[in-house]
C-alpha cells in the first residue's frame, strides 16, 4: 500500500482523465471494498499515508466502469507479483470459516463450495417463482432455457414457458423434445449461470440456505410448543447445534418491541457499560425503546456516554447485545417479562 500511495508529481485526481494516478486507484479500490475491510487497510497507514489518501478519496468525482476496471487492474498487476500456494487450501478455507461462522456453519458451508457439492442454484431456482425466473433466464440461449425447464417441476416450467416471449417458445419446446440426458458439465454451467444472475438481481444473501437462524424462524413462526419439543432432541444429537439454534431463538432485535414496562424491568439488570456499548451499535430510532423506559435525566446521561464513549467495535457490540439478551431470556424464563406475542413463549 505505501507504493500505491508514494507522492507524485502528476496533477490532481481527475475522473474525466484517460488514466487516474496510482493514488486514485487506491482510493477508488479501497471504496469498492466493504467498510470492514477497507477500515483493516486504512488502519495499517501512517498519519500522513491516511490524509493523502483520504484527500485523494474526497476530490474524486463520480467513478464510472472503465475507472473503477483501472483500479482493480491495477491491484491485480501488484498481485502478478506474488503467489499463493494450493496446498492445503481446503484446510485454509475451512479455518478461516470456522472463525468467521463456528464449526458448524463452516461444515455446511463447505458442502456447498467443495467441488463435488450439488449444484444449489438449480435447486434454489425450483422455489423461485415463474415471473422471477423468467426475468433471469429469457434472453439466454434456447438450450440452456429448455434444459433448465427439465430441471424444475413440470408446473412452474410450463408457467416459465407460457410467460417467455412468443417467439422463443416454439424454440424452446422444440429444444426439450430433442432433448436427450443432459450432462453433468451442461448441469454445472447452468448452475453457474444461475448463481450469477441471482446474485446481481437479488444478492449473495439470497444463495445462503439453511443454518440455525432459518431453523430458529421455523420454530418462531410454528404453533405450539415446538421449541421444548425440538431443541432436546436436537441437543441428544447435536448439542453445539442446538446451542445455536436456542441462540437464534431470541435475538436483540426482539427487545426493541418490549413495552416500557417490560424494558425498564430488564435495564434495572443491565450494568450500563454493556447498555451503551449495545446502544452504540444502533439508529437512534433503535434507541428509542430504551429511553422510553427511563427517565428523561437518565436517557441524556446515557446518550452523552455514547457520544464520549468514541469508537467501539463490532465485537464489542455484539458482545454487549449477547449479555442484554442473556438476562432477558432469563427473565422472560422467570416470568417476570414477556417476549413476542404475549403467549410466554419467545418469537
Amino acid at each position: 500500500m505505501n507504493r500505491d500511495i508514494a507522492p507524485e508529481a502528476s496533477a490532481p485526481a481527475a475522473v474525466n482523465e484517460r488514466l487516474l494516478r496510482r493514488i486514485d486507484r487506491a482510493a477508488v479500490f479501497l471504496m469498492l471494498l466493504g467498510d470492514e475491510e477497507a477500515s483493516a487497510i486504512l488502519g495499517r497507514l501512517s498519519p500522513p499515508e491516511l490524509e493523502r489518501l483520504g484527500a485523494a478519496m474526497m476530490a474524486l468525482g463520480e467513478i464510472d466502469q472503465p475507472r473503477m476496471a483501472e483500479a482493480l487492474a491495477d491491484f491485480a498487476s501488484e498481485a502478478e507479483r506474488e503467489m499463493l500456494p494450493q496446498r492445503g487450501r481446503g484446510e485454509r478455507v475451512r479455518s478461516m470459516f470456522d472463525k468467521a461462522l463456528g464449526p458448524v456453519r463452516a461444515d455446511s458451508m463447505m458442502q456447498r463450495i467443495e467441488p463435488d457439492a450439488r449444484p444449489r442454484s438449480i435447486e434454489l431456482a425450483r422455489w423461485l417463482v415463474p415471473s422471477v425466473l423468467v426475468r433471469l433466464i429469457e434472453d439466454e440461449h434456447p438450450q440452456v432455457i429448455a434444459a433448465l425447464l427439465l430441471l424444475i417441476e413440470p408446473e412452474p416450467a410450463a408457467e416459465v414457458l407460457a410467460a417467455l416471449p412468443r417467439a422463443l417458445q416454439a424454440t424452446v419446446v422444440e429444444r426439450v423434445a430433442r432433448s436427450g440426458p443432459i450432462s453433468a458439465s451442461a448441469i454445472a454451467t447452468i448452475d453457474t449461470l444461475l448463481t450469477q444472475r441471482i446474485t446481481a438481481t437479488f444478492g449473495a444473501a439470497a444463495l445462503a440456505l439453511g443454518g440455525p437462524r432459518e431453523a430458529a424462524n421455523l420454530i418462531n413462526l410454528a404453533a405450539g410448543d415446538l421449541r421444548h419439543a425440538v431443541l432436546p432432541a436436537i441437543a441428544e444429537r447435536d448439542g453445539p447445534l442446538a446451542a445455536q439454534i436456542e441462540e437464534e431463538l431470541f435475538t436483540f432485535e426482539m427487545l426493541l418491541a418490549l413495552d416500557p414496562m417490560a424494558m425498564g424491568r430488564l435495564l434495572r439488570d443491565v450494568d450500563n457499560e454493556k447498555l451503551v456499548d449495545a446502544l452504540k451499535g444502533l439508529t437512534e430510532d433503535q434507541r428509542a425503546p430504551f429511553f422510553a423506559a427511563m427517565s428523561s435525566r437518565a436517557a441524556d446521561g446515557v446518550r452523552d456516554e455514547i457520544e464520549l464513549r468514541g469508537r467501539v467495535s463490532k465485537a464489542e457490540v455484539a458482545a454487549a447485545q449477547k449479555a442484554i439478551v442473556a438476562i432477558a431470556r432469563g427473565l422472560a424464563e422467570a416470568g417476570e417479562i414477556v417476549i413476542g406475542n404475549g403467549s410466554g413463549e419467545f418469537v
